[in-house]
């Protein structure tokens, strides 16, 4: 059972075979999946699972703040079921696999008061960017 599970039975969220899936799928470390990926490894698991339950599914997660939405350059949405554990996340400009990197400083302490205008910051999010191994070698995937 993993960590997502366990929130979402922790809070006496309904556990149907199609959300039990959704949830399965989204098990494991730098998890950063779209909803048709989701989809398409949901399918093997349970083959009945339609789309629309997916999508509505990880729109009932992403409300209820167990799983973030992740947007990086236009791309499609990613769901991100970290959301208990603070990190930011390493892109690659390729390929667009996402990977959590945990930072050992704290990105709001280190703005400057000065560079923040008056704002009351309550968070932050920092992207870093790059081409991952196999982008940067020209190895394809897989």
């Amino acid at each position: 059972m993993n960590d997502l599970l366990e929130r979402l039975r922790g809070r006496g969220w309904r556990m149907t075979s199609q959300r039990r899936v959704v949830a399965e799928v989204l098990d494991g470390e730098h998890v950063h999946l779209t909803a048709e990926e989701v989809h398409a490894r949901a399918v093997e698991r349970l083959p009945e699972i339609a789309r629309a339950t997916v999508y509505n599914t990880l729109g009932e997660l992403v409300s209820l703040g167990e799983v973030a939405e992740v947007s990086t350059d236009g791309r499609a949405k990613r769901y991100d079921p970290n959301v208990h554990h603070p990190h930011q996340h390493l892109v690659c400009s390729g390929c667009g696999i996402i990977r959590d990197v945990h930072m050992s400083g704290d990105p709001l302490a280190d703005l400057p008061v000065a560079e923040r205008f008056g704002f009351a910051v309550s968070g932050a999010e920092v992207t870093y960017r790059g081409l991952c191994p196999a982008c940067a070698s020209g190895l394809p995937q897989g």
